[in-house]
């Protein structure tokens, strides 16, 4: 086990909050949406249902986090590492901005691109911090899979719910 210092332990501890900070907003965001507009929208029959949510993201936000970490830590630094950390904001960046486009602004089409965008950038990520940090690299793994089936999801309501999309088709 590393032999961790309390400056370490409080560095871990901010690049594991960061993520959660646009989940927080996205949440004030979607909770009033969830029994309104999304429950009135054509979804897919492998959508997850809702109480998935909050835990999946969770746990996907501090693996992000984390990984970072140790991209950060492993590959010397932000100066060093600025491309690899750069694609993971870019990212997390996008992912923030998902939710008030969709749940926020009920625009189907943009937030495809959006998405599409993020699992894009997510797997750039996970390929750069491959030679930095395995670990780091794997920890993207389960948000690759859940972007994949929200992209899935996200399209399906696109093309399905066309004049409940604000007219962005």
């Amino acid at each position: 086990m590393p032999d961790y210092n309390v400056t370490e332990y409080l560095r871990i501890a901010a690049a594991v909050v960061l993520p959660h900070i646009g989940g927080l907003y996205g949440a004030t965001i979607t909770k009033d949406q969830i029994k309104g507009w999304y429950k009135t929208l054509n979804k897919p029959p492998w959508t997850p249902p809702n109480w998935v949510f909050g835990p999946m993201w969770t746990s996907l936000y501090t693996a992000m986090g984390y990984a970072s970490y140790l991209a950060w830590k492993d590959g010397g630094g932000f100066k060093n590492a600025m491309l690899p950390l750069g694609s993971y904001a870019v990212g997390l960046g996008l992912n923030w901005m998902w939710t008030p486009v969709f749940f926020g602004r009920h625009k189907l089409g943009p937030s495809v691109a959006i998405i599409l965008s993020c699992l894009g950038m997510t797997i750039g990520t996970a390929y750069l911090y491959y030679p930095i940090n395995e670990t780091a690299c794997f920890l993207n793994f389960p948000l690759i899979a859940w972007l994949t089936l929200a992209s899935s999801v996200n399209i399906y309501v696109w093309l399905n719910n066309k004049e409940k999309g604000n007219g962005d088709s």
